[in-house]
């Protein structure tokens, strides 16, 4: 994940840096009065929002959170019963609680195509879609290990481990409806809505322990391959904004009914 985010953070510090170099504008369109334009943006800026500019480019969308799992498994059905081997009495929920301060959710967005549907005096709206990652981090309490050897498999493994994680990374297609309500001069309340579609490019557990130190293990791990969320946000634009998403697909491809759902802030939004 550290590899994966090094090459994003280059990337978007390299772009951004040339977006402020040209001044944040592409135009593609004649000077006749009226002609709409497509321009190159980083973050929203209302000051800017000429009015015929439709279509933005924009450079980079960030969120940081935490991310939880809303579990729903019936943990007396057969499946469940098979795919955790571990003790009887651990058969529950309880089994995969996380440390929930370490449980990390980033979602990141290098370009977005954003169109402007609507704007009066104290009103905007926006209808964007871009393409980037979404990452869950689980990090447990109890020392579960994910398997896949003859049949995927969760069993409790014979050490203490000082990290014990498991990370889920998916290609992420964000299509989201964002409104802007001006409240006062130059204050601008942010609310939208949105939807995910997400392609499971990687999964893998991290775990350390004093008897085996460093361990990574890549596999599917019974994962599902596809996933699609439910997303929101609210705030007030250029100050603070919050997010929050809920997956509408199980995270487990049978078995489990386990739902990410994860609440953080958005550093860079619509």
């Amino acid at each position: 994940m550290k590899n994966i985010l090094t090459i994003l953070a280059v990337l978007l510090g390299m772009t951004a840096a040339r977006a402020q170099e040209i001044k944040a504008e592409v135009k593609q369109s004649d000077t006749t009065k009226g002609k709409h334009s497509v321009s190159i943006s980083l973050g929203s800026d209302e000051t800017k929002d000429t009015s015929n500019k439709v279509f933005d480019l924009q450079v980079g969308m960030l969120d940081l959170g935490f991310n939880y799992l809303d579990d729903k498994t019936d943990y007396n059905s057969a499946a469940a019963q098979s795919f955790l081997n571990v003790d009887p009495s651990l058969k529950n929920k309880n089994l995969f609680s996380m440390r929930d301060a370490k449980s990390v959710n980033v979602n990141i967005y290098p370009i977005l195509l954003k169109a402007r549907v609507l704007k009066t005096q104290r009103q905007r709206l926006y209808v964007s879609l871009g393409a980037g990652l979404q990452i869950y981090n689980f990090r447990f309490n109890k020392p579960i290990s994910y398997q896949n050897e003859t049949v995927p498999q969760v069993v409790m493994d014979t050490v203490n481990f000082t990290k014990n994680k498991l990370t889920v990374t998916y290609l992420s297609v964000p299509l989201m409806v964002t409104s802007k309500t001006k409240l006062a001069k130059d204050i601008w309340l942010v609310y939208g809505v949105g939807i995910t579609a997400g392609y499971r490019i990687s999964s893998w557990t991290k775990q350390i322990s004093g008897e085996r130190g460093k361990e990574k293990d890549h596999d599917q791990f019974n994962l599902n391959n596809f996933n699609s969320c439910i997303t929101g946000e609210v705030g007030v634009d250029g100050w603070l904004r919050l997010y929050a998403s809920y997956q509408l697909t199980a995270l487990h491809e049978n078995s489990l009914q386990q739902y990410p759902y994860a609440i953080g802030v958005r550093f860079i939004g619509i």
